[in-house]
């Protein structure tokens, strides 16, 4: 592609990697997913918004992708630039007592990990969530009775000008699986501030122990997936509903209910992403049929 040239050398100016056709599915948890054009590895604020500046201005298509554990990616992969929010800018550091800063590709369990060495508590439940903190906002990922919501102090992001704003929590638009972030998907978060409590490290160890040894008896982590596959239905509960639909272990290709927690769809070795959509729209039009519930997807369909 033309643009290939003007971006790599735009990655030499910033010190970024950049990888062409480079598979989706070593990018996502699901293991699914095609090749895009190009995968830049974003190591700064600044370089994010040079490369978006230069995307936006060349009429390029773009995505923003940490760790991919909520995405299902396309078999045709994506026809554009993929900016891989990850390794290269996973910043974390304490700002006080209390407070962790950290840049959007920081993962959850690094960020957990920190808090427990500093005896701060307050996201244990964030343990074992294999995501990014800027994915985490995004979505304000939660589990266990904690979300995100609970203890952000205040985040950066990118605005659809190429602005730097500060945004507080309440403006935020923060509620089950969804934020402000969501509904402007061209507002780029870049970093975050947590706002955690001080503890005992034993008993934020022994919480943390307890969720991980929940999440490892509970759910099928033996198999890839986008972790849990629908929104929990206002009254009732994914899982509890496929049960009822004798929806267990339904497979359509190398997609599977969970046979351990049927609120998964898991890659068994050999799905594709037209398998699990397939699948999905099986389960979700049996339980509507049986039960009069909706049921809607939680990760999102990167095509």
């Amino acid at each position: 592609m033309p643009y290939i040239d003007k971006l790599s050398a735009l990655c030499r100016e910033y010190e970024c990697e950049i990888k062409t056709d480079e598979p989706l599915k070593n990018h996502t948890t699901f293991r699914i997913g095609g090749n895009c054009r190009a995968m830049v590895y974003v190591n700064s604020a600044e370089s994010l918004l040079a490369f978006l500046s230069f995307l936006k201005t060349e009429n390029i298509r773009y995505f923003v992708l940490g760790r991919g554990s909520n995405i299902i990616a396309a078999d045709e992969g994506f026809d554009g630039v993929i900016l891989k929010i990850g390794r290269d800018f996973s910043e974390i550091r304490l700002l006080n007592e209390t407070d962790i800063f950290c840049t959007a590709g920081a993962s959850l369990m690094d960020v957990c990990l920190f808090a427990l060495e500093n005896s701060l508590e307050g996201i244990e439940f964030a343990y074992g969530i294999p995501g990014t903190c800027g994915g985490a906002l995004f979505m304000n990922a939660g589990a266990y009775g904690g979300e995100v919501k609970d203890i952000i102090k205040s985040a950066h992001y990118i605005d659809s000008t190429g602005k730097i704003c500060e945004i507080q929590p309440e403006e935020m638009s923060l509620s089950y699986r969804h934020s402000l972030f969501a509904e402007h998907t061209d507002y780029v978060i870049t970093d975050m501030i947590f706002s955690l409590k001080k503890g005992e490290q034993s008993d934020i160890k022994a919480k943390m122990d307890d969720l991980m040894e929940r999440r490892r008896t509970k759910q099928p982590l033996e198999f890839p997936s986008a972790g849990s596959t629908f929104k929990r239905p206002e009254g009732s509960y994914a899982s509890l509903l496929i049960e009822q639909c004798g929806l267990k272990g339904l497979s359509v290709g190398g997609a599977q209910v969970s046979t351990k927690h049927s609120g998964f769809v898991v890659n068994t070795g050999s799905a594709t992403c037209g398998d699990v959509l397939e699948l999905t729209e099986k389960v979700s039009r049996i339980v509507k049929e049986k039960t009069g519930f909706e049921l809607e997807l939680e990760p999102l369909l990167l095509k």
